[in-house]
């Protein structure tokens, strides 16, 4: 089964054809969406008073591409940060906007646009967008670059590298850990040992992700850590060097942090491996408190269930317990 995405950024002509480049990209056509006109035509829509974007829908399988990889194209390849304009194309049907199905996928472009703000001067102004009605464009405006001599829109090409940016901006010791998924070797790190009260940032994008009250020893060879800030972070599994980990990824830029692994001493069971070249440290007050004040239904809600089992039975009479 095949996902779909909706985008608009300037000209649609420009647009499909960096979509249609992409491997797992199953089919493209550009459209009209975003307005009020039942049925426009291209005419309409030039006109600048139907509201519509010149959009293009992506249907793609996500075996073989995911969603945060074309929303990467998507902001890499048209400037977000310009009020319903594209380089010459200037209107409304040139907004740059991205139309959502559910909640939950709004919420997955509003995780972008975060991921992406540190890497323009001014705000990203793209425009979310619930989706109504798709009207198909002119078959003429279908595919047009591989129907007419121009090879490109000029403004579609690649016009942000977000691996050269951190690459500018980090060490290559970081990049390599933190873009590349590599991992520093073990007790090299600076906060190995490192008991400094406050919390620790990602190294990217300066994302808070964990307090200091979730530090813990540990004899792994990297910061260890029983919780993360709640939202900090997302888990993928990873397959890589011949074994089946949970990586351990940075939910605002998604660099590489580490692992995560079911073996921690405390309460939430968890030991969050991460590399110290990925972390910065803020020495402030801590953002969590006490893991003492912090509910276990929060930390782990199935190790709250459980723990409410046993306090129940606790309370049986002693000849009901073994039951």
């Amino acid at each position: 089964m095949l996902n779909e995405l909706i985008v608009s950024g300037g000209c649609f002509w420009g647009v499909q054809q960096v979509f249609d480049r992409i491997i797992g990209v199953a089919e493209t056509q550009t459209g009209y969406t975003g307005g009020h006109l039942k049925n426009p035509t291209y005419e309409d829509v030039c006109s600048g008073n139907t509201g519509h974007a010149e959009a293009v829908k992506i249907r793609y399988d996500s075996s073989k591409v995911s969603t945060d990889d074309l929303l990467d194209t998507f902001f890499q390849t048209h400037n977000p940060t310009t009020l319903n304009r594209q380089g010459s194309d200037v209107g409304s049907q040139y907004r740059s906007a991205l139309f959502y199905h559910t909640d939950e996928e709004k919420e997955q472009f509003i995780r972008k646009i975060k991921e992406f703000q540190p890497f323009f001067q001014q705000p990203i102004i793209t425009s979310l967008e619930p989706l109504t009605i798709f009207y198909p464009a002119e078959d003429y405006h279908q595919h047009y670059f591989e129907k007419y001599t121009r090879k490109t829109c000029f403004n579609h090409n690649k016009f942000f590298d977000k691996n050269a940016y951190y690459r500018s901006k980090m060490s290559k010791e970081r990049y390599y850990v933190m873009r590349e998924k590599g991992t520093e070797p073990p007790y090299t790190g600076k906060y190995v040992s490192f008991d400094g009260k406050g919390y620790y940032r990602c190294g990217a994008c300066g994302q808070p992700l964990f307090d200091s009250t979730a530090k813990f020893t540990s004899t792994c060879g990297w910061p260890s850590f029983d919780r993360a800030i709640p939202d900090a972070v997302k888990t993928k599994v990873d397959f890589s060097n011949f074994m089946i980990r949970n990586e351990v990824i940075c939910s605002c830029c998604s660099s590489h942090l580490g692992h995560v692994f079911p073996d921690g001493p405390t309460i939430t069971g968890n030991r969050y491996c991460i590399n110290s070249i990925a972390l910065d440290f803020n020495e402030t007050p801590a953002l969590t408190g006490n893991l003492d004040d912090v509910p276990l239904s929060e930390i782990d809600p199935q190790k709250a269930k459980q723990h409410e089992l046993e306090n129940a039975v606790k309370k049986l009479p002693s000849n009901h317990q073994n039951l």
